[in-house]
């Protein structure tokens, strides 16, 4: 590899600062995408595919809550979709876990999938986040073979159409409890059966990048109907309604004797997260920074970044280039920000990788305080002839106003701080002129009389003689 020499072992940090190094002076990237080879459905069915849609949620579940919008019935609102969608291909079989709005365990649902013979279970869903600051689509699959591999295979189909219609992708993967299990009990309980089963969030309902995509029951028919098609490509279906044949359709390359490494949680921060000041203009309040990063085992997701040395911190943003589809990220990129007037800032930044994890930048201090030029200033509106005669009324009122305004008007009289100093350094100058003025009199008057003084010893002892 490149940081490893003969007879040497270069330690960590060192390996670290030598790769950015490495991938900025020769411009490639720390970690080339993941190859999506197509390849054939890992998973063998025997006879017609049995398909369980199961909507998340129902009954006292609510799931989330955003404004109008209420998680256990959206979920229903797609699967419907879905339902409906898959029933239009030959030779399949697809079930429902729920119809209407019940309470129905996790263990329930899976063991509903397991009495229809289920070849797969599928887990509609849509996300939230705490601080209300994550947004994009992700799919959840086992963390064991062969499952994580079909998983992995039907993922890259769910998550195609979306990144298409511009949803961000949040990845393909898995997450464990403190056994070391799945973390998600339908994917958990369906596993012991012997079924494979995903969780596909679809978007976050509570982020404004996302909201747009499932703010209307259009959206969430369109959601359900893009997932029946992922399907229908998994398992190769064909529909004599809808004029499509998937038949021999090529998935993307997985294994099926051991988990897909780019799926696996990952526990560990972004490994490299550096800044390195370019340029900054302090008048028009611009100033770039270049970001170098890098996380040795899952893509960059987001970034976000504070001006004021971590106190409040910018909604986060994709990081250039990130494809979770693909692994693939932007290593270095260049951050451009907007500085307020008379701040003097302090710019830390945030890398967030797969699952959630960052590490923070060094922190960069500004040399200087930006400043704005003042824009100037429009002449007051001068006062009609009949205003300026005008006296004032005798009441409350103007009694009321009018020291306020003589106030304003002294206020508006005073010289600025600025103007002050402008006048002292015009007092300093016209002080130091005379006296070098009077200096050069000074020494004129001395050299005349020194001049007379030579004059008249002359003349005397022109006399003596």
């Amino acid at each position: 590899m490149l940081y490893i020499q003969k007879g040497i072992r270069m330690t960590k940090p060192f390996r670290r600062a030598a790769l950015i190094l490495l991938s900025v002076l020769f411009g490639f990237s720390l970690f080339p995408p993941l190859s999506a080879a197509a390849a054939d459905r890992l998973q063998e069915v025997s006879g017609r595919p049995v398909i369980v849609i199961d909507p998340g949620h129902g009954g006292k579940n609510q799931g989330t809550i955003e404004g109008s919008q209420e998680e256990k019935y959206m979920t229903m609102t797609t699967a419907l979709a879905m339902y409906e969608e898959l029933c239009k291909y030959d030779d399949v079989d697809v079930y429902l876990t729920r119809t209407g709005d019940m309470d129905l365990t996790l263990k329930e649902r899976a063991q509903f999938a397991e009495s229809v013979g289920a070849d797969f279970l599928f887990s509609i869903h849509y996300n939230a986040s705490e601080e209300h600051t994550l947004f994009g689509a992700e799919i959840w699959i086992p963390s064991t073979a062969p499952f994580n591999g079909y998983g992995y295979q039907f993922g890259h189909e769910f998550l195609r159409p979306l990144q298409e219609r511009g949803i961000f992708l949040r990845g393909i993967k898995t997450r464990l409890n403190d056994r070391g299990e799945d973390y998600y009990g339908i994917i958990r309980e369906s596993a012991a059966l012997e079924i494979p089963a995903v969780i596909l969030e679809h978007c976050h309902v509570d982020e404004s990048r996302d909201i747009p995509f499932c703010d209307s029951e259009e959206d969430l028919v369109q959601f359900g109907r893009e997932d029946a098609t992922a399907v229908a490509k998994y398992f190769g279906l064909k529909s004599s309604i809808l004029n499509v044949d998937y038949s021999g359709f090529q998935l993307a390359e997985a294994r099926e004797n051991a988990p897909m490494q780019g799926t696996l949680q990952d526990t560990t921060p972004p490994d490299v997260c550096m800044l390195e000041f370019v340029s900054a203009d302090y008048e028009q309040g611009t100033m770039s920074l270049t970001v170098s990063a890098a996380d040795y085992d899952t893509p960059l997701l987001y970034y976000d970044y504070s001006i004021d040395g971590g106190v409040t911190y910018s909604p986060r943003n994709i990081w250039p280039g990130s494809n979770a589809l693909d692994g693939s990220y932007e290593d270095t990129f260049t951050l451009s920000l907007l500085i307020p007037d008379r701040e003097k800032p302090t710019v830390i930044l945030r890398a967030y990788n797969l699952f959630g994890l960052y590490t923070l930048s060094n922190s960069y201090e500004s040399i200087g305080t930006f400043s704005y030029p003042k824009p100037a200033e429009s002449p007051e509106p001068k006062e009609s002839l009949s205003e300026s005669r005008e006296e004032p009324r005798e009441t409350e009122e103007s009694e009321d106003l009018l020291p306020a305004a003589s106030g304003t008007v002294k206020a508006e009289s005073q010289p600025s701080f600025l103007t002050f100093l402008e006048i002292c350094l015009v007092v300093v100058v016209i002080l130091f002129v005379l006296l070098l003025v009077s200096q050069i009199i000074a020494r004129r008057n001395r050299k005349r009389r020194r001049c007379q003084q030579r004059k008249v010893a002359g003349d005397s002892r022109s006399q003596h003689r």
